[in-house]
């Protein structure tokens, strides 16, 4: 019954890198991860698990992984949410006996309740091994071979390792460097060694950073198993990054999966892609058709169905999700006939959802209309206009001054009649197979705006590109600043145009036309902005002397990427401070909910698991402030608002939306 959950560890000194074949066992982490890293008052609690074998057996193998058997010295009071979580995944485990390390010369196990048995020492038991990998955080992360593992996939050995919390496999290749401006090729191994232990290359963009040979991704795991069978697989979370698809990588410190993999229980996978005008260039040749960004994700999602099970990821369980560009990738996913019916969950985070085909998130050009809006002019600047093969040309051009010595640049999906075959994702025709789960923030569109310099209402929304609107519609509020009273009206008239609206009427007409299942609708109202994006001070929250780091809920601007640290689980991991004593219970509920939609489809956590876990603070919020409700085709509009405690409420802004021309509810 144990054979997908149990736990191991690398060899120290070992001629060659224990495998799950080498040690005739499944390989498994299990932690009590509160995401408070290495300051955990539970950051002892990590086991591992081997497969049932004797007594004898056990600790040569606790060994040759590096290990030794778990000690009763740190008390069974450490590890119990360990064992109530395998008692959670298997119920018939209620006899089960584990060996640990035997005192007075007298062989000894534990049971799923702690308690301490005596065993026959040739008895055919699991095995908790110690966990002493030590976490990994930006600036460290262990790769020696003690911690290191070998999976035989995809023809070909990768040999990642584990930290604290999970095995990671990094900068796996799951596509050969392409021709320019041609559609990547699925890669299959040559039976050989690979390394798995660090990240590679960015995708080219701006600045000279990165390589066109840079399709690669990365696995987060906490269970290898030595045979993959169905039953003991985990649900994938499949990460598109975002970046206006000019920039951006999936080796990015804000998504490391670590934590979502162990606390979410799920294995996570982030992805490069083709980005800017290489990625997405069409030209009016038949030939250069463009979306090669978007083909690179299809492939890759193609690599994880084929391969994943390897990783202890179900293939027949993926949720893609992308925040910002990688919403916008993950709405063409859906919307695209080569991808439709490869996942099975959906979570577009934050996605540009205005009319506008320049920002290419919802609404896409056509061939035609991309090279006159942007192609022309690459063409122009390269002298590749007159050129006999206009696409030879742009290859002869470097790939860093495609990307960032231009005066503009390729950067929308376009209908090019395979990967898109129309202008937008339809709303209309038979139920999708995909269930969804999206949502905005409250004020996302603050940094697509300039702070104003000005008062003057017409001059600054002139400068930004925005009529005045009807004052009883975007009032300014009557505050002290004037400018940042100007801001924020804008902001909310920003917000509106290009997020909410536009996110609130795809719901609206998915779900009255049956296009969608329900959708599980959200708008964060907390955030944590990333420090190096926007720099805005109006996104952050108020300092005060008794909250030096700001204070959450103080009145601020809640901008876009505001919630990646909370979904990722990595504010401890990033070194960021906790601003009040609710930062930690929000993020654990935020992953804790992001991750229970990729398990169930359904972002309430199911209690027994929560109980199983020890997640009390997660059990709190769902018991105080009710179950999350899903927005349905004969129902009202409901969105959750993600906050500290949450509540529920209406879609909102509808005479906003319809003078916008976005209206959700018609």
């Amino acid at each position: 019954m144990l054979s997908g959950l149990l736990f191991v560890v690398f060899a120290i000194g070992a001629v060659a890198t224990p495998s799950p074949q080498t040690l005739d066992s499944s390989l498994t982490l299990l932690i009590d991860n509160d995401l408070q890293g290495a300051s955990s008052p539970v950051s002892n609690s990590g086991v591992l698990l081997l497969e049932a074998r004797s007594l004898e057996n056990a600790g040569k193998t606790c060994e040759a992984v590096g290990e030794q058997l778990w000690s009763l010295k740190l008390g069974t009071k450490s590890i119990q949410a360990n064992l109530n979580y395998l008692k959670y995944v298997d119920p018939d485990l209620g006899l089960s006996q584990f060996w640990v390390a035997s005192g007075n010369q007298s062989a000894r196990a534990i049971d799923i309740y702690g308690r301490i048995v005596h065993a026959e020492p040739e008895a055919k038991l699991p095995v908790l091994c110690s966990q002493s990998a030590p976490f990994s955080n930006v600036t460290a992360q262990d790769t020696g071979e003690r911690w290191q593992v070998t999976v035989n996939s995809n023809n070909e050995f990768l040999t990642g390792y584990r930290d604290r919390l999970s095995f990671r496999f990094l900068g796996v290749r799951y596509a050969p460097q392409p021709k320019r401006f041609t559609y990547s090729e699925p890669y299959v191994g040559n039976g050989g060694e690979v390394s798995a232990l660090e990240y590679d290359s960015q995708c080219v963009q701006a600045g000279n950073i990165g390589s066109e040979d840079c399709l690669f991704l990365n696995i987060w795991t906490t269970h290898i198993p030595a045979k993959p069978t169905t039953k003991k697989l985990k649900p994938v979370m499949f990460w598109i990054h975002g970046g206006s698809f000019i920039n951006g990588a999936a080796s990015d410190p804000t998504f490391d999966g670590g934590n979502l993999a162990s606390r979410g229980d799920v294995v996570v996978v982030t992805v490069n892609y083709r980005l800017n005008t290489l990625g997405f260039l069409a030209l009016n040749d038949g030939v250069t058709n463009g979306n090669f960004g978007l083909a690179d994700q299809v492939n890759a999602l193609e690599w994880v169905r084929k391969n994943i099970k390897d990783f202890g990821g179900d293939p027949d369980r993926i949720t893609i999700f992308g925040q910002s560009a990688g919403a916008g990738s993950v709405q063409a996913l859906i919307a695209s006939p080569k991808s439709i019916g490869k996942f099975a969950g959906a979570i577009p985070v934050s996605n540009l959802a205005s009319k506008d085909p320049s920002t290419g998130y919802t609404t896409y050009y056509t061939i035609e209309e991309e090279v006159e809006a942007l192609g022309n002019t690459i063409l122009k600047e390269t002298g590749c206009a007159n050129a006999t093969s206009q696409v030879d040309c742009l290859r002869s051009i470097s790939p860093h001054t495609l990307a960032g010595g231009l005066s503009t640049f390729a950067r929308s999906p376009v209908v090019d009649g395979t990967y898109l075959t129309s202008d937008k994702l339809q709303l209309e025709g038979p139920t999708l197979p995909v269930r969804i789960m999206m949502g905005t923030i409250r004020d996302d569109g603050g940094p697509f705006i300039s702070y104003p310099t000005t008062t003057n209402q017409t001059e600054y929304l002139t400068s930004q590109g925005y009529d005045l609107p009807p004052p009883d519609l975007f009032p300014i509020p009557n505050i002290e600043n004037k400018t940042l009273a100007l801001f924020n009206m804008a902001t909310r008239l920003v917000t509106d145009s290009i997020f909410r609206c536009g996110n609130q009427a795809t719901v609206f007409s998915g779900l009255r036309n049956n296009r969608f299942h329900p959708v599980y609708f959200y708008e964060f109202n907390r955030t944590y902005q990333l420090p190096d994006w926007p720099k805005l001070d109006a996104c952050e929250p108020p300092k005060t002397t008794s909250r030096p780091h700001g204070d959450p809920n103080g009145e601020y601007l809640k901008c876009h990427s505001g919630e990646l640290y909370y979904i990722f689980g990595n504010l401890a991991r990033q070194g960021l401070p906790m601003r009040d004593e609710f930062d930690l219970l929000f993020e654990q509920f935020i992953l804790d909910s992001f991750s229970s939609f990729a398990r169930s489809f359904d972002p309430n956590p199911d209690v027994e698991f929560l109980k199983a876990r020890g997640f009390q603070s997660t059990l709190g919020e769902i018991e105080r402030s009710g179950r999350w409700q899903p927005s349905t085709s004969e129902g009202a509009m409901t969105r959750r608002i993600l906050q500290w405690p949450g509540v529920q409420g209406p879609f909102t802004e509808a005479e906003q939306c319809e003078y916008i021309g976005l209206a959700w509810d018609q």
